[in-house]
């Protein structure tokens, strides 16, 4: 039979093996993948979930196609041009999503293009 003074040791030992685990756990994160694998999309229609892996990955995709600027050859950000409101020389965000990712899609073929396709979170 056990006694209580080992079993109070085993508990101990256990006790430092969590916390143990847990600091190795927090101190030893992932590193960040260079390209983004998801990105989830907050919008106001419901959040999008877009896989970036898939789209550069299995398909022909290249960086310009969607990231791109009619002045120079550098990748941005949707954000970083298109707001989330229009105007008669930029399309809003939502505009720019909608004809560059359902226009693709259209144009291949392939992937969603009705709204709670793309709208389902």
């Amino acid at each position: 039979m056990t006694s209580q003074r080992d079993l109070k040791i085993a508990v101990f030992i256990m006790v430092i093996f969590l916390i143990t685990g847990i600091i190795c756990y927090a101190s030893f994160t992932p590193p960040v993948p260079e390209n983004p694998v998801r990105i989830m999309f907050q919008t106001k229609a419901g959040k999008v979930l877009f896989t970036h892996s898939v789209h550069v990955g299995d398909y022909t995709e290249e960086c310009l196609d969607c990231h791109h600027n009619i002045e120079d050859d550098e990748t941005y950000n949707c954000s970083d041009c298109h707001e989330e409101t229009g105007d008669e020389d930029l399309p809003s965000r939502s505009d720019a999503f909608h004809t560059n990712c359902r226009g693709c899609h259209e144009d291949l073929d392939a992937g969603p293009v009705e709204c709670n396709s793309c709208h389902s979170l």
